[in-house]
């Protein structure tokens, strides 16, 4: 448990510490990346899923994305396989109902099943990562500020981020607590349900308590509830954040209603 928390905390410093870097996609504007990532999972998860083949198009977007903002996309992908697990439960059913043969290769013949299965794979896994790029590239705060730049209202963006905030507060206090467990437990692996209650509601009690004089020192320093606009990375739109912008959204536009790699596909196959 220790182990498993230590970890949480490390990807999430490591995400804060990823959004302070130099590279051209770190100082786009906030906006635009919301903009690019929004129209990207709204043309990606629209797509009929017979349509594998567009589909895998759409990878070039983490990918380049990736690249840009000096990332490893392998990382970014075995992170994006937390969700495999339950988009395979979803989806592995659709290979038992759909029955119809969709293409040939070779002497075996791929049912539509298949190809549905694996088309929900590969959006799940393309949206998760986009998400990812989004966080890693921009940090909460600035996306928050983004999204009151944008016109959101301020109480959203204002408990997206202390949500945010709370969650690594508990993750902390759970990790305090994990560490005492341990090295009062001489060893032990196991503990009675009536013990497992009550660490469950110290670490309550413990994080509302930490939650509370956080509040209070934000109060104590004039915070009314609206995240300042100013800061890094949160300047005037420029025409480089209009290059980005509109060359993604040209981009993801054509590949949704123009379909151009359709027809080569299936003559390939």
């Amino acid at each position: 448990m220790r182990l498993s928390l230590e970890r949480m905390l490390s990807e999430l410093d490591d995400m804060e510490r990823s959004a302070q870097m130099d590279t051209p996609l770190h100082f786009i504007d906030a906006r635009a990346k919301i903009i690019v990532t929004l129209l990207f999972l709204a043309t990606l998860l629209s797509t009929p899923l017979t349509r594998l083949s567009e589909l895998m198009m759409y990878a070039l977007y983490p990918i380049l994305l990736a690249a840009c903002g000096g990332f490893s996309f392998p990382r970014i992908f075995r992170r994006s396989l937390v969700v495999l697990p339950f988009v395979v439960f979803i989806g592995v059913f659709n290979i038992f109902y759909d029955t119809v043969p969709s293409f040939r290769v070779g002497h075996i013949v791929v049912s539509r099943g298949w190809v549905t299965f694996t088309a929900i794979i590969l959006r799940a896994l393309l949206s998760v990562q986009a998400v990812l790029l989004l966080m890693n590239a921009t940090g909460c705060y600035n996306l928050c500020r983004g999204l009151q730049r944008m016109g959101c209202p301020s109480i959203f963006s204002s408990l997206l981020l202390f949500i945010y905030r709370y969650i690594y507060v508990l993750l902390q206090e759970a990790l305090k607590m994990s560490r005492a467990v341990e090295a009062r437990s001489f060893g032990r692996k196991s503990y009675p349900l009536k013990v497992w209650g009550q660490i469950v509601g110290q670490l309550m009690i413990r994080t509302f308590d930490r939650a509370r004089v956080v509040g209070q020192a934000m109060a104590a320093r004039g915070f009314d509830g609206t995240l300042p606009t100013t800061g890094r990375y949160t300047g005037h739109w420029t025409r480089r954040d209009s290059l980005f912008t509109g060359t993604w959204c040209v981009f993801f536009v054509l590949l949704r209603f123009f379909h151009p790699a359709e027809v080569r596909f299936r003559h390939l196959l």
